[in-house]
C-alpha cells in the first residue's frame, strides 16, 4: 500500500506548487514501527544540545523554550530524556561507506509524513516526555525534495499546531537556498554536518558529498543569523533567524587525520562561520569496508573526550590550536587532559600568584574554570585570597596547587618539575564520562518506563494519524 502526502515542492524559484509526494511504496507501517526504526537510525548523529535560546509562552500557543537548557524528563534508570530525536526518513540515495543508512545496506526502511512527526511531537510533549524536536533525514530522491519535507514539518508544527518549543533541524547540503532560508525562520538551531574533517576523507568515504556543497549552506545560515540580528536591532518584532545558532559534526577515527588537523579545522569553523558548537563523534564500525577501520575496532571514545576538552579551551579559555598542538606533537596526551598537558609543557609561566594574575592567565591554571576565575577576580578586590578561600570559590586544589601561590606561598612544599607533577596528577584518577574499557552507543528510549503503555499509546496515535492522511 502506498502512502501519499500533499506538500509544496520548489520549482527553482520562490513560487511553490502543490504536488502529491509518494513517501514510500512498501507495506504500510504503523507509527510505532516507524518510530522504532527512525529513532534508532538517528542515534549516531550527536550534533544536538539544549536550546540556547529564550522564548516565553504567550498563553495561546503550546510550549516555551529556555536558554539555560530544555526541561528534562527522566527514565526509570535516571537517564535524561529531552528531545524527540528522529530522522524524517532513513531512505537515502547516497552510499557513504560509514553510514548505517547508506543505499547499499539492507536495513528496515521507513519514512514519516510531516503530519506524523507533528502528532508525535505534540503528544510526547503533552505527556512531558520531551520539550523539543531534533529532526534530521536521509536524502530522499534529492536534497531539495528532502529539505522541502523538513520545512513542511516545521511549518506545520509552528503554524498549525502552534508549537513554540525548541526545534533543531538539519540543513541539507545541495538543497534549494530558499528552503534553507524559510526553515531558518522557523527553527531555533540548524546544523549542517561537515561529516569528515578533510575534503580528502570526504572524497574517500562519501563520494556523493562535496566540501563546497556543505560549506555553502553553512555560510548562508551564518549570513542569515547576522542579518537577523541587525534587523532585530532596528525592528523589535522582526522575525528571528536561527536564534540558537548553528552547529556541525565531524566523525573521528574513520579517517587518519591527527588531532592537530581536526582541531585546526574546528578553529577555522569557529573563526570563519561563527559556529556555536563543533561536535566530535567517535567512529562506530557498522559497515564492513576495506576503506574503513575494522568493525571490531574499539571506538576512540577517550580521544573524542580529549577533543571536546580542547574544544572547550578554544571557546572559553582563550587558547589557540597552535598552543596545544603543533607539527611535532600532533595528538593529545591520552593520560592527561589538554589543559594540564599544556601547563606541564610551559612550567616557565608558573607558579601564578592568585592575587595578582590577570583573568586570562587564571584561566590557564589547571583546576581553575571560567566561573572560578571570575569569582577570584571579584573576591580579591576586597581582600587577599588564601587557599581556604580558593576552596570555597570552587578551585580544584588537587590540580591547581602545583601551579599557584597565595601571597607568595605555595600550598605545600612541591617541586616545579614536570615528572614530579605528572606522577602526582596521574595518581588523581580523572573522572571520565564513560568507561574506558568499553561503551556501547545506545539511543535513549522514550518507552523504558513501560512498553505496554507505549504500545497502547502507539495504537491510539495510529488511529489519530490515519484520520488525517
Amino acid at each position: 500500500m502506498e502512502e501519499v502526502s500533499s506538500v509544496f515542492a520548489s520549482d527553482g524559484s520562490n513560487r511553490k506548487k502543490q504536488i502529491n509526494v509518494e513517501l514510500y511504496s512498501t507495506t504500510r507501517k504503523s507509527i510505532m514501527d516507524k518510530l522504532e526504526i527512525l529513532t534508532d537510525a538517528a542515534k549516531y548523529d550527536v550534533a544536538c544540545t539544549s536550546s540556547g535560546v529564550n522564548r516565553k509562552g504567550n498563553g495561546q500557543d503550546m510550549g516555551n523554550c529556555i536558554a539555560a537548557g530544555i526541561c528534562h524528563s527522566f527514565s526509570s534508570d535516571g537517564r535524561c530524556i529531552s528531545l524527540l530525536k528522529i530522522l524524517m526518513s532513513n531512505e537515502c540515495v547516497y552510499d557513504c561507506k560509514y553510514c548505517i543508512n547508506r543505499r547499499s545496506n539492507d536495513v528496515p526502511r521507513a519514512t514519516f509524513t510531516p503530519e506524523e512527526i507533528c502528532e508525535l511531537t505534540m503528544n510526547f510533549y503533552k505527556r512531558n516526555y520531551i520539550e523539543g524536536l531534533f529532526l534530521s533525514s536521509g536524502i530522499i530522491n534529492n536534497p531539495t525534495y528532502t529539505m522541502e519535507l523538513i520545512y513542511q514539518t516545521v511549518f506545520r508544527l509552528r503554524n498549525v499546531y502552534r508549537f513554540r518549543g525548541y526545534v533543531h533541524v538539519k540543513g541539507i547540503p545541495g538543497a534549494d537556498p530558499v528552503l534553507i532560508q524559510q526553515t531558518g525562520f522557523l527553527a531555533d538551531r540548524m546544523s549542517v554536518n561537515l561529516e569528515l574533517p578533510t575534503a580528502q576523507g570526504l572524497e574517500k568515504l562519501a563520494p556523493n558529498k562535496h566540501r563546497k556543497s556543505i560549506l555553502k549552506p553553512m555560510r548562508q545560515i551564518q549570513n542569515g543569523i547576522a542579518q537577523g540580528k541587525q534587523e532585530l536591532a532596528l525592528y523589535r518584532n522582526a522575525p528571528s533567524f536561527v536564534p540558537a545558532g548553528q552547529s556541525t559534526q565531524m566523525i573521528i577515527g574513520a579517517t587518519p587525520e591527527s588531532d592537530y588537523q581536526i582541531m585546526t579545522v574546528a578553529e577555522s569553523l569557529y573563526d570563519k562561520f561563527a559556529l556555536k558548537r563543533v561536535f566530535y563523534s567517535a567512529y562506530v564500525g557498522v559497515n564492513e569496508d576495506k576503506a574503513l577501520p575494522a568493525v571490531t575496532a574499539a571506538s576512540p571514545l577517550l580521544r573524542e573526550h580529549r577533543l571536546y576538552q580542547a574544544d572547550w579551551l578554544l571557546r572559553y579559555y582563550h587558547f589557540r590550536v597552535n598552543e596545544l598542538l603543533d607539527e611535532k606533537h600532533q595528538n593529545f596526551n591520552i593520560l592527561l587532559d589538554p589543559k594540564c598537558d599544556w601547563a606541564l609543557g610551559h612550567l616557565e609561566q608558573f607558579p601564578v600568584e592568585i592575587n595578582r594574575a590577570d583573568y586570562t592567565m587564571l584561566l590557564r591554571v589547571p583546576g581553575i574554570g571560567v566561573k572560578s576565575a571570575q569569582r577570584i577576580c571579584k573576591a580579591r578586590r576586597s581582600s587577599a585570597l588564601d587557599f581556604d578561600s580558593l576552596k570555597k570559590i570552587g578551585v580544584v586544589l588537587k590540580r591547581a596547587l602545583y601551579f599557584i601561590t597565595c601571597n607568595g606561598r605555595m600550598m605545600y612544599h612541591t617541586k616545579l618539575d614536570e615528572d614530579y607533577i605528572t606522577r602526582n596528577l596521574l595518581s588523581e584518577h580523572e573522572k571520565l564520562p564513560f568507561d574506558k574499557d568499553g561503551m556501547t552507543y545506545k539511543q535513549l528510549s522514550l518507552f523504558d518506563d513501560g512498553m505496554e503503555n507505549a504500545a497502547v499509546f502507539g495504537m491510539a496515535m495510529e488511529r489519530n494519524v490515519t484520520a488525517h492522511v
